[in-house]
């Protein structure tokens, strides 16, 4: 997915975007980068939030989800993510 620039937070914002996706400490902002620029498939919405998440792998291995919106701008593709997590590997 192309993207002009992905908004964070500052980081020593207790209420900001870096705190709520770092805290638990599985999902770092690096991930979240990855995963948003790297991402090629379809847009979903999450179920809880009604925002948009994309789910993928790291060049690490993780396997996580990205809830974030895109921010309203007419000349550039802002991304604010909101939330990210780790999701377990379905397969068949």
């Amino acid at each position: 997915m192309y993207i002009d620039i992905i908004d964070w937070d500052d980081e020593d914002d207790p209420h900001g975007n870096v705190q709520h996706i770092i805290g638990p400490g599985e999902v770092t902002i690096e991930d979240v980068n990855e995963i948003l620029s790297n991402h090629q498939g379809p847009i979903e919405l999450s179920e809880q939030s009604g925002n948009q998440i994309v789910i993928g792998w790291t060049s690490t291995g993780k396997h996580i989800a990205v809830v974030f919106v895109f921010e309203d701008d007419p000349d550039l593709i802002i991304i604010r993510p909101i939330t990210a997590y780790p999701v377990p590997e379905y397969g068949g």
